[in-house]
């Protein structure tokens, strides 16, 4: 007997449906019967268990012949929960994906890939009754997210938030906009940025880093001083990395060394206190202790805004909006207006401080549903 239907995945199928279709890459928009089905399988499958593991699975709705070097079933099977939870231990690495497309009328999975096309339809499984719909995004070679779905609950992602005054660079490449922002290597230093967060995110343990202009060191004030884990001479490994490539094309080598390196400094948020980095993407410091600058007033109000239709603008004390770890980000912003704070909670949270001339104080932007 099959699964009872998922009531989310017919009442958001034709907005996902018009999504696709008003952000042509060349590849024909899925139809709400098929995201509807395949979002369907998604949510049953995160519900069930394979030898107590829950499966985690990326499903992308793409033609073999429209990626590389396909890895084909001899007999493609049908795209049920029963189906995508067996395949699920072989396919839950980063990167790999259950390719899905209609095969003599009948919608299959026929096989896995690692390349994919931009503009391509990806449904990814994140936990039980957690999925994401997410697309490869064309300017910035990554995915970016659309629609988040826990049980009931829908969220959709709102890209106009990347046009708003102010909007940090590294939540502008979270929503698929390009923004160079600090002396580096532009868009791909933004990035980096972005993979920072991911991995921040994904140790569990919560962090903080401060990422302050490069060539000042007004930044000293801000921090209890002498720090436990001053880097001297920096550490340079992460920018000259950005600066190697040059804003080429990036190798896998050089890929790979970008992936260790951005987890190897991620780490170092996992330890008391904050990570500091330079806009040249150097890193100075870990486990700093923010301090209220001297002569500086502590921070009363911030304000605090999610990139999700239907969020509304709130203006909080830092108090009511998160612990310690986030009234110290935001204190810091504040004394430091030219820096920027990211900080991961342990339940999740994901947030980046950042001064807002507009609004005249710290503005908090919540990110997380870009980061699942």
């Amino acid at each position: 007997m099959g699964e009872p239907a998922y009531p989310a995945a017919r009442a958001i199928a034709p907005r996902i449906q018009a999504h696709f279709e008003t952000h042509p890459g060349g590849l024909p928009a899925p139809d709400a019967t098929v995201i509807e089905t395949l979002i369907d399988a998604a949510f049953w499958a995160s519900l069930r268990r394979e030898e107590g593991v829950t499966p985690k699975i990326s499903l992308a709705y793409v033609d073999p012949a429209q990626t590389g070097e396909p890895l084909l079933f001899g007999h493609p099977l049908p795209p049920t929960a029963a189906a995508l939870a067996k395949l699920a231990p072989a396919v839950e690495r980063r990167g790999i994906h259950l390719g899905v497309w209609p095969i003599d009328g009948e919608l299959c999975v026929w096989g896995t890939t690692q390349r994919l096309p931009p503009h391509c339809f990806v449904i990814e499984v994140v936990n039980s009754g957690l999925l994401v719909v997410k697309q490869r995004s064309a300017l910035l070679g990554k995915f970016v997210n659309v629609a988040v779905l826990e049980g009931d609950e829908v969220k959709f992602v709102d890209e106009r938030t990347a046009q708003v005054p102010g909007c940090p660079g590294v939540l502008q490449s979270l929503l698929g906009f390009g923004h160079p922002e600090g002396p580096a290597a532009g868009a791909e230093g933004v990035n980096v940025l972005v993979q920072l967060a991911a991995s921040m995110r994904s140790h569990g343990r919560g962090g903080a880093l401060l990422v302050t202009p490069s060539g000042s060191d007004a930044w000293l004030l801000s921090v209890v001083t002498p720090m436990p884990y001053a880097l001297n001479p920096p550490f340079t490994g992460l920018s000259a990395l950005i600066r190697a490539h040059g804003g080429g094309a990036p190798s896998l080598g050089h890929l790979d060394d970008m992936r260790h390196a951005v987890e190897g400094v991620a780490g170092l948020t996992a330890v008391d206190g904050a990570m500091v980095m330079n806009d040249a993407y150097d890193v100075l410091a870990f486990g700093a202790k923010i301090t209220r600058r001297k002569g500086s007033a502590s921070v009363e109000r911030i304000v605090v805004t999610e990139p999700i239709e239907g969020s509304a603008q709130t203006v909080v004390s830092p108090g009511q909006f998160g612990g310690t770890r986030h009234l110290s980000a935001a204190q810091f912003v504040h004394d430091q207006p030219g820096s920027v704070a990211l900080v991961a909670s342990q339940d999740g949270r994901f947030t980046i401080f950042k001064w807002s001339p507009a609004e005249d104080m710290v503005h908090a932007h919540r990110v997380e549903a870009l980061l699942l």
